[in-house]
């Protein structure tokens, strides 16, 4: 036999010297590569593939669940991350189902051996020789079980072994668990029965979800709490000998009370939820949502709706932007999700209305820059005419010569008319297509009632429009994930007319305060605020800000 080169007859040499002082072990060792060879071949011509759908789970910044849907198959299958995993949890899981998970490649030969002579002895089915991996393939392909399925299933495991960690199985397994009814995995169990997520469950909860999956049905949660409560503190005591719980824990879990009922999933931030699930196909979604905020403001906006209602108005959105990290930390749609009579499905953050007079403290502040006005420089307001167009002031009263402070902080229509003509209207429209005005940028040519409501602008972008003040004339685009930082700033206006708008903006008497509270002694925070009202008053609105946060308040009719 020719050699390529001296290493390999070297090799050849030695494998001669075993084959004959350890013919056992040369055929162990042959049969050993045969099968390695052959399983191989298998798993380069049948693959295995895992394509399994889960629940789109949408989650807070601190990765609290704020809404979940189901798959593709109608079923509740959330994702569960290894973090997810706690050492209890997958030791108990481990204890119970595969003492041997960490030592076998996939099957338990002794197991085996023992099942088949149980099997046979009792002629019948008595025991099982399953192994985790091996039930990891038989839930991601289920068939009836027979012998031929039973060797497809061993061929799986193995691949399974040789393609994951031990980590990624028992994360699989614990992802694809029955639970009973279209509830599958650790984690929908938790959620829907516990209204936790896994790392969060206590003793007593991870030993009643780890007796559940081999009896989905006679084990059902809810229904037979009393059963399982009796099963639980049996294996609570089996666990006591594994050193899985300490020992007080599992006195503290035996007298824990078992209240498990199905829940709903969580369904806050409903409207930004269902926009994020159309557009991405990540299991888990990360949003910058502060989900106790969301709670509050949710409920906040549906008490304040509620007071209004008997008055025909029956609908409000409001939007809150963190302005030193640029997060969106709460996004509330409508006032009820669940009102389909009055359009609470109609996502009011991003419906396209008129802004009303909310667009004025922009122009103050490019005009401000420009040079073309200053705080107490004076103003007219009498009637005009502007080419034809003769606007009125809301109340239809004149005020002849004011300030430009006076004329912002009394939303003043005429001056504004006049500043806009002077500062340019289709220089403004590129300040608000910088500014992502997306309907503004869509529209033909703007005219000068643009500065009073004669366009179309969302909750969106002028919250986001009304973020450039507290941040000094940097716009940055709020965003609603985490780790998204594709949006550089862009300078809009100067910090010092972004100071100057602030400054008369706050000095503004709230209406949500009783008269003369200002002068009291009260430390109240200070929040520079402009309201908008679009033509007929089908739009109300209101967008305050500080150096901590900018929020949009829409209110109407959708």
């Amino acid at each position: 036999m020719l050699y390529e080169n001296p290493y390999q007859k070297r090799v050849h040499a030695q494998l001669k010297k075993i084959h004959k002082k350890f013919p056992i072990l040369w055929q162990i060792f042959r049969y050993f590569f045969l099968f390695f060879a052959f399983f191989r071949c298998l798993d380069l011509f049948f693959p295995l593939q895992i394509d399994v759908p889960y629940s789109p789970i949408v989650v807070d910044k601190k990765g609290a669940i704020l809404h979940s849907f189901l798959t593709t198959d109608d079923k509740w299958r959330m994702y569960t991350t290894l973090p997810e995993i706690s050492p209890q949890l997958s030791a108990a899981i481990i204890y119970k189902e595969d003492k041997y998970f960490y030592y076998h490649w996939g099957i338990n030969p002794i197991a085996l051996v023992r099942a088949a002579m149980n099997n046979l002895l009792q002629q019948k089915r008595t025991s099982g020789a399953s192994t985790i991996t091996m039930q990891v393939a038989r839930l991601l392909d289920p068939k009836a079980r027979t012998y031929w399925h039973k060797l497809v299933e061993m061929f799986r495991a193995l691949q399974l072994e040789w393609h994951y960690s031990k980590a990624e199985i028992l994360q699989h397994y614990l992802n694809l668990v029955p639970y009973g009814g279209n509830i599958e995995g650790i984690k929908s169990a938790a959620v829907l029965f516990f209204g936790k997520t896994p790392e969060q469950l206590s003793p007593a909860e991870i030993a009643t979800l780890a007796i559940i999956p081999n009896r989905p049905t006679s084990l059902a949660l809810g229904k037979n709490n009393d059963k399982n409560k009796q099963e639980r503190n049996r294996w609570l005591q089996t666990f006591a000998d594994s050193g899985i719980f300490s020992e007080q824990s599992i006195a503290e879990a035996m007298t824990e009370p078992l209240n498990a009922e199905r829940q709903s999933v969580p369904r806050m931030a409903p409207h930004l939820s269902l926009r994020l699930q159309r557009h991405y196909a990540d299991k888990i979604i990360h949003t910058t949502i502060d989900a106790n905020q969301q709670r509050k403001i949710e409920q906040i906006t549906y008490n304040y709706m509620q007071r209004y209602y008997a008055q025909r108005i029956h609908n409000a959105a409001v939007l809150v932007i963190d302005n030193r990290t640029h997060e969106i930390v709460a996004y509330v749609g409508s006032a009820d999700f669940a009102n389909i009579e009055d359009g609470g499905q109609v996502d009011g953050i991003r419906a396209v209305r008129s802004p009303g007079s909310t667009l004025k403290p922009l122009l103050t502040a490019l005009a401000f820059d420009e040079g073309l006005i200053t705080p107490q420089q004076k103003m007219l307001d009498v009637p005009m005419s502007f080419s034809g167009y003769s606007p009125l002031n809301y109340d239809r009263t004149f005020n002849g010569r004011i300030s430009c402070e006076y004329a912002l902080s009394h939303s003043l229509n005429l001056p504004f008319v006049g500043l806009l003509e002077q500062y340019g209207t289709s220089k403004f429209v590129e300040n608000l297509v910088q500014l992502h005005c997306q309907e503004i940028k869509k529209a033909p040519k703007l005219g000068l009632s643009l500065i009073l409501g004669g366009c179309g602008t969302t909750l969106e972008e002028l919250t986001n429009l009304y973020s450039i003040f507290p941040n000094e004339g940097q716009f940055i685009p709020a965003h609603y994930l985490v780790n998204d930082t594709l949006n550089s700033p862009q300078t809009i206006c100067s910090p010092s007319a972004a100071y100057i708008v602030t400054d008369i903006l706050d000095e503004l008497t709230r209406p949500d305060l009783p008269t003369g509270v200002e002068a009291s002694s009260i430390n109240l925070p200070r929040i520079a605020w402009k309201t908008g009202t679009s033509y007929g008053r089908k739009d109300a609105w209101s967008i305050g800000y500080n150096k901590n946060y900018t929020i949009g308040v829409w209110v109407g009719n959708f």
